[in-house]
């Protein structure tokens, strides 16, 4: 393709729904269609009781944005609603341009940003099962997913025999993916093993998860004002200062109406969050739609069965807020902490909560460690919280914070006075 998409975007308007929520909606679009590439030229919008099943908009409407998309160059419509393959074939065809809804863009954004092998096969899955109801009239040979001549089945049309194939490659997918799950779920397990806490943020796309796990741990990940720029899960150990250790993972962001097909694409990625001792929410507070944000990660953390999960909530970017802090009646409702990790303002605070929330699942301990057996002094200072300590002439009296687990190996030296 050469040269920018030009998109026009659309919605209807229902009768339950605020003129101001479909705008904004419509203001997130665009920030997808742009992340994706294309350059918005206009927006539509249409009052109705409910979208036509042939078309989405009422036939004079489509009349009206053929003629204005010719007028500006547009070459793209964009649906902020899903479009069924009827609606889709329909409306492509009336208005000649391509059209696709915010679930095909969502896609398309994910393919963009997948970096690792797991990704691209999340993404490929999602795809391919949004693809499959679509194929009537619009299907391509699909001789790169393995079909063509020597394929076929008897008496198969080209279109019965593309199903096939997609369904054939769903199933691989399906079944590499499982193995993934297999994977993590080792890897999960050597984590528990470790005796650290996990902690997995957690939030709508772009509050500025990854620029907090940079802050806290001094990782390098890619962060940008830009939505989706994570999909790949990351776990990195947060020590150092007076805090408890812990390990911290960063995982793909939530939406609105984010399409049924990558939360399920996503499963493996998303069970990091199942296994977590806690939650950090981090919200926008920078954002005028932050309860809504709010909202739509709290109903997909409904959908993942993560309601009532020990969670803390960070209201971070307060430097874009005018005297760098939140409004108190934002941070009550939200019992939130107010931070930045831009600048990094409020990182104490926020690993206290943190500290706090976590204490139920660490026990304190006296320790009195033989001089000679320097294994354990270093666990109690690699995985615990040394509070104090005391060098006496038979060893060195330590009052340490520990996981449970790792305080059995320990009790000979546990200190009865």
């Amino acid at each position: 393709m050469t040269g920018r998409e030009k998109a026009v975007l659309g919605a209807v308007r229902l009768p339950t729904q605020r003129r101001f929520d479909v705008e904004e909606s419509l203001d997130e679009l665009e920030r997808l269609a742009e992340s994706a590439g294309a350059e918005v030229v206009g927006r539509v919008t249409q009052d109705r009781k409910a979208p036509t099943p042939a078309l989405y908009f009422g036939k004079g409407k489509v009349e009206d944005l053929r003629a204005w998309s010719r007028q500006h160059g547009a070459d793209l419509m964009i649906s902020d609603d899903p479009l069924s393959p009827v609606q889709e074939r329909n409306l492509g065809g009336s208005l000649g341009l391509k059209v696709i809804d915010r679930t095909a863009l969502i896609l398309d954004l994910f393919a963009q940003r997948a970096r690792s092998m797991e990704g691209k096969l999340q993404v490929e899955l999602a795809q391919l099962s949004y693809l499959l109801p679509r194929l009537v009239r619009q299907w391509k040979h699909l001789e790169r997913l393995g079909g063509g001549i020597g394929t076929r089945g008897p008496g198969e049309t080209q279109l019965e025999s593309d199903r096939r194939i997609i369904r054939h490659r769903i199933e691989k997918i399906r079944g590499e993916l499982r193995r993934v799950r297999s994977h993590r779920r080792l890897v999960r397990e050597r984590r528990k093993a470790t005796g650290f806490s996990v902690v997995a943020l957690v939030g709508y796309t772009n509050s500025g998860k990854t620029t907090l796990l940079n802050r806290l741990t001094g990782a390098g990940r890619p962060a940008a004002d830009q939505l989706f720029v994570t999909l790949d899960p990351t776990a990195r150990l947060v020590a150092g200062g007076e805090h408890s250790p812990f390990i911290l993972t960063d995982t793909v962001g939530f939406i609105r109406k984010l399409p049924h097909q990558l939360v399920e694409a996503f499963k493996a990625t998303l069970e990091e969050l199942e296994q977590a001792d806690l939650l950090v929410h981090v919200l926008d507070a920078s954002h005028p739609g932050l309860e809504e944000q709010a909202a739509a990660v709290e109903s997909l953390l409904a959908e993942l069965g993560l309601v009532g999960r020990p969670t803390v909530v960070a209201l971070n970017k307060i430097d874009k807020l005018e005297g760098g802090a939140p409004p108190r009646m934002l941070v009550k409702r939200f019992d939130g902490v107010p931070i930045s990790a831009h600048t990094g303002a409020g990182m104490d605070r926020l690993l206290d909560r943190i500290d706090s929330a976590l204490r139920g699942r660490v026990e304190r301990a006296v320790l009195r460690i033989p001089y000679r057996d320097g294994l354990a002094l270093s666990l109690c200072y690699d995985r615990g919280r040394v509070l104090a300590r005391s060098d006496e002439p038979d060893g060195i009296r330590l009052e340490v914070e520990l996981p449970p687990r790792l305080l059995g190996p320990l009790e000979p030296y546990r200190d009865a006075g």
